[in-house]
């Protein structure tokens, strides 16, 4: 695989003793939060599968882990969280207020993380796709259009 120039950025641990705190309600509510089936991804799985395309959820044997995969047409698709992936990132970090020493080296490496995913996956011949969570919601057939047509380009 590639070797990457960036230095790998460095998350500090969410400790007390580290200067970080939360309070059990945000602590109850974060534990909330889903990493997979979310809303705009079933929605965006339901529409692909209602198209015809079939696929892997969650498929582990590619980097990254994407969220949708086809090994018969090499697409990795994925759905970004806003927050955790840093959309509009240079004007949004200057809003995090609370524990904004760990939770900016956080995102900033979850969006290193995602390049290098997407470079390991174009090296293997796959065709990343990466949507914005609110990209699915606002415009769920936009989405969906744009990867089957790429399946349509490939199956000529």
């Amino acid at each position: 695989m590639a070797d990457y120039k960036a230095e790998k950025i460095k998350v500090p641990k969410f400790e007390e003793s580290q200067g970080f705190y939360t309070t059990k309600e945000r602590s109850l509510l974060m534990a909330k939060i889903k990493s997979k089936n979310t809303k705009p991804e079933l929605a965006l799985r339901k529409g692909l599968w209602k198209a015809g395309f079939r696929y892997r959820i969650n498929y582990s044997k590619l980097p990254g882990k994407p969220d949708i995969a086809s090994k018969k047409y090499k697409i990795a698709i994925f759905v970004d969280g806003e927050f955790w992936h840093g959309y509009n990132w240079q004007k949004e970090k200057e809003s995090i207020k609370a524990n904004s020493g760990y939770w900016i080296p956080k995102i900033q490496r979850n969006m290193q993380r995602d390049q290098e995913n997407n470079e390991k996956l174009k090296l293997l011949g796959y065709k990343v796709f990466r949507f914005w969570e609110h990209e699915i919601r606002m415009n769920l057939n936009g989405c969906i259009i744009q990867i089957v047509d790429f399946i349509r380009k490939v199956d000529k």
